[in-house]
């Protein structure tokens, strides 16, 4: 594993295929344009007329669930007159996800229902469907055809309920995402070059066909089953796997349920894999999820404001320009930092700080003098000139503990995590391949960040990660997909 491929890891596009795509994404990007499609996170909704609920752990905003919100939703009950929820497997700010059975076809599919008042579910479905047309050639390894690089949209459909009418997709069945796996625990080296690899190939074929992710991180990072289940009736799988989880809704205000919410909660299934259990056959199958926030930097301009990447993942434009179209480069930053993830044990930036605390994090670790003169100014401005309405960063006002810079980072967050848990850490060469890689994809300036071309080129991916990912897809990858 340890010799050179001499290989150009770039996607090739057939002559016209780039215009081709644009057109179809453009007519994808468009709906942003729409006045329903509010981003969920920014949501608004006027709380007096809200019914209120007793929380429970684990479960969604019950409150969600209302006209425009979440569709109600039970295990064994049938969606579409074919789906029967066999168990759910997550939800996010605008969908819930289940694992159903298709009676039709007798196999199991992930599920994803959108909330009525969005749009996003629908945007995915339209940027998968027009990507899946698209050709996906490497010079290295034309094998790669075979294999899936994007979920694969099985059926889509609306379906009716008492909160609206709601977007519905699905797809093949999912063992979990990847920051699920790294709860406890960490990937084997091979595995995290490989997944690392994956990732990396996914976001240069969005790329390729004028489509930034605009939501790169590691829960949004999954991987497909690959232990059979389709065999099983919905008894049998619960009697293997367990049956679900459920909690009663309750009103804070004691009244009775109305239709607009289920009468219990189902919790999301676990799997229980965690990190250091992924294999090569579980690596390859790693897909990227979530496109909600999909969009085409040529035809649709995202702002830095509106970005909705988690702080600890966010490009630093986002802070220090936030009035400023936002473009290929910031899932490049949000990608080196889910490539860190993968290898290490703790999180390059801190997942619980606010926005200041995470800009002082990220100038911590790659040094002020990297900092581009206007955004060193527009940092260092004096409080008088800070006003509420400014979303710019500054130093935060409390004492904080400082972050290390990017070398020893990587020995505390990375290496000594890996040997204290009995890991095997990585070689010095690697180590440096790796911090190389990091440095040129965690550039202040997106301007001279590296792009998702010059990334595959980079020695840690040439010499380690392309290789492993390659020695992985030596087996029939892409049967499940065909």
């Amino acid at each position: 594993m340890q010799r050179l491929y001499q290989w150009t890891a770039q996607l090739q596009l057939h002559d016209g295929a780039s215009a081709l795509v644009r057109s179809d994404f453009t007519a994808v990007g468009s709906l942003h344009n729409s006045p329903r499609c509010c981003s969920p996170r920014r949501l608004s909704m006027p709380s007096a007329t809200r019914i209120k609920y007793k929380w429970i752990y684990g479960a969604e905003n019950l409150e969600t669930y209302e006209p425009g919100g979440y569709h109600p939703v039970t295990t064994d009950q049938i969606i579409h007159n074919r789906y029967r929820i066999t168990n759910k497997l997550g939800h996010g700010g605008y969908s819930t996800i289940w694992l159903a059975h298709d009676q039709e076809r007798q196999q199991y599919v992930a599920l994803k229902i959108g909330m009525s008042r969005f749009d996003s579910v629908r945007r995915e479905i339209a940027t998968l469907r027009a990507l899946e047309k698209r050709p996906c050639s490497l010079k290295w390894d034309p094998a790669w055809m075979k294999c899936a690089v994007l979920p694969r949209v099985l059926d889509a459909f609306d379906v009716t309920g008492p909160n609206g009418v709601y977007a519905c997709y699905t797809l093949a069945p999912i063992q979990g995402d990847l920051q699920e796996a790294l709860f406890s625990g960490m990937f084997h080296i091979p595995v995290a070059r490989t997944l690392a690899a994956k990732l990396m190939l996914t976001v240069s074929f969005l790329h390729a066909h004028g489509v930034c992710h605009g939501d790169i991180h590691l829960q949004n990072v999954l991987v497909e089953r690959t232990e059979p289940i389709d065999h099983l009736s919905v008894e049998e799988y619960w009697e293997t796997f367990g049956e679900p989880e459920t909690e009663p809704i309750e009103r804070e205000d004691g009244k009775p349920l109305t239709s607009n919410v289920p009468p219990v909660a189902t919790l999301a299934w676990s799997s229980e894999k965690e990190a250091t259990d992924l294999t090569l056959e579980n690596a390859k199958r790693l897909v990227i999820s979530d496109f909600g926030e999909a969009f085409d930097p040529s035809s649709k301009t995202r702002l830095g404001k509106d970005s909705h990447v988690p702080l600890a993942k966010r490009a630093p434009e986002a802070f220090f320009e936030p009035d400023q179209p936002l473009s290929y480069a910031s899932d490049v930053w949000s990608l080196g930092t889910a490539i860190w993830g993968i290898i290490g044990m703790k999180n390059l930036f801190s997942d619980d700080e606010p926005q200041n605390s995470t800009v002082a994090q990220q100038i911590d670790l790659l040094g002020a003098d990297h900092l581009p003169p206007k955004w060193k100014s527009i940092w260092q401005r004096p409080q008088s000139e800070i006003l509420v309405e400014d979303r710019r960063p500054h130093p935060p006002e409390w004492k904080r503990e400082p972050w290390p810079p990017l070398n020893t980072a990587f020995e505390k967050f990375v290496q000594k995590y890996r040997r204290e848990e009995g890991y095997v850490p990585f070689e010095a060469d690697e180590t440096a391949a790796i911090l190389a890689l990091m440095r040129g994809m965690l550039r202040f300036d997106p301007k001279e960040r590296l792009t998702i071309e010059e990334a595959l080129q980079s020695e840690w991916m040439v010499k380690w990660a392309l290789p492993e990912l390659r020695e992985a897809m030596q087996s029939d990858c892409g049967q499940s997909h065909e």
